[in-house]
């Protein structure tokens, strides 16, 4: 028993800075991030496995169509990325199947540099460029950058909800339930 504690004392110290070499420069992005790269994975593949004949398929009349959906998605990293960067929101409209998965990728490709910051920097304010977006999004008042990439990931997720449904009503099986290869 007494080997034991000698070797666990000796050992904690090594196991420390072992896990602190591992750990991620900026954790709490790093956590926010991982749960949007999930999300967004799913939404590509989504993208890429509906059919181009489904993506102007409506589960009702009143909802966006598929294609529409994935579009607001990209739409909305260039809002909330962007802001998170401080750049001026850049918005557009794709229409075919191939369009609109190119604008989700250039999208995705701003949201991941977005999440490369810093802790630090994440807690800063949004600047006055990324306030004004926020405000006239309807977000209310303005927040923090980190703010900005929660609700990116928080939105992805919800819209990832709704491809599904869409999915299952074409007899698709959604990224998320497919077997992992």
């Amino acid at each position: 028993m007494k080997l034991l504690a000698v070797v666990l004392i000796v050992m904690t110290p090594a196991l420390g800075a072992q896990s602190a070499r591992h750990a991620p420069s900026a954790p709490v992005v790093t956590g926010v991030r991982d749960l949007w790269q999930i999300t967004i994975e799913n939404v590509l593949a989504a993208a890429q496995q509906m059919p181009e004949s489904s993506y102007s398929f409506k589960p009702t009349p009143e909802v966006r169509s598929f294609g529409q959906v994935i579009n607001h998605i990209a739409n909305a990293h260039q809002l909330l990325c962007g802001m998170a960067l401080g750049q001026q929101p850049a918005e557009g409209a794709a229409s075919t199947k191939a369009e609109v998965i190119a604008v989700l990728e250039a999208s995705n490709a701003l949201c991941v540099k977005a999440y490369a910051m810093s802790d630090a920097e994440s807690f800063k304010p949004l600047n006055a460029v990324a306030a004004k977006a926020w405000i006239a999004s309807g977000f209310g008042t303005p927040s923090t950058q980190l703010h900005a990439l929660t609700m990116n990931a928080w939105h992805d997720s919800e819209h990832y909800g709704n491809i599904v449904t869409y999915m299952r009503l074409k007899g698709m099986v959604p990224p998320s339930s497919q077997p992992k290869k």
